[in-house]
């Protein structure tokens, strides 16, 4: 049986760690290689680095601030924002990235998966989706939520993963910073419709939301960010909790 993963998540915005509600009021949160590290020693099994306003502002994420918060940990690192080429993966993954997350240029370009799995290998790309309720679907939005795809996001997923995508994270923007909880009905859809590990993202505020990602979203991994960066909960409560739970974590 495969670990359920637990991902603590730094979105970055000029060189530091910020978090909003629903992709907007940006509060700082710290600095993101002291936070990286923290998190390294508390047992995340993994740590996805997002550079947030990369896309929209139009620059190259900072590769000064990746490399930095690499060599500080000991755990796999995800990398994203601001990414629009091969070689800008190639780039992340030379100073100690393990894996490049691809959103908005993904959307633009789809080749860029394929082409990055057939360099790299498909467990080197994700495919990140920020999703929203319009209607009776859920839209994928880019731009760090700021444009409105109109593309179903369960279609967009299935065909990511038909490129080479080798795992899905799954941002539901409209639980994004609410402390709601996952959006379980989105994650268990999009979950039970690839083949591929899908990580759950968006609306974590009691331990519960946690257990509920896995046991009802069906995700195979639970990212947070507010509940970590303020110290509601350490990495090792959530993994006692699950643990006790009956659900398989590394301790």
């Amino acid at each position: 049986m495969v670990s359920t993963r637990i991902i603590p998540c730094l979105d970055v915005n000029n060189g530091r760690v910020v978090k909003g509600i629903n992709f907007v009021s940006l509060k700082d949160a710290g600095d993101p290689v002291e936070q990286a590290k923290v998190y390294s020693q508390e047992g995340a099994d993994e740590i996805t680095f997002l550079d947030i306003t990369a896309t929209h502002q139009n620059r190259k994420p900072m590769i000064d601030v990746i490399e930095k918060t690499a060599e500080n940990i000991f755990v796999p690192l995800t990398v994203g924002g601001g990414v629009s080429s091969v070689e800008d993966m190639k780039s992340f993954l030379d100073v100690g990235a393990d894996k490049v997350s691809l959103n908005s240029a993904a959307i633009k370009n789809p080749e860029l998966i394929s082409d990055g799995a057939k360099r790299f290998g498909n467990q080197c790309i994700v495919v990140a989706i920020d999703a929203k309720k319009v209607g009776g679907k859920w839209n994928v939005f880019i731009n760090g939520g700021r444009i409105d795809t109109k593309i179903d996001a369960v279609v967009w997923a299935k065909k990511a993963v038909s490129m080479g995508a080798g795992e899905i994270l799954l941002t539901s923007m409209d639980r994004d910073g609410t402390k709601d909880g996952y959006d379980l009905k989105l994650t268990e859809t999009i979950a039970t419709s690839v083949s591929v590990p899908v990580i759950a993202s968006g609306g974590v505020g009691k331990l519960k939301d946690f257990l509920d990602g896995v046991n009802i979203g069906k995700a195979s991994a639970l990212l947070a960010a507010s509940v970590f960066h303020y110290k509601k909960f350490s990495i090792e409560d959530v993994k006692k909790y699950l643990n006790s739970s009956g659900v398989d974590v590394r301790i």
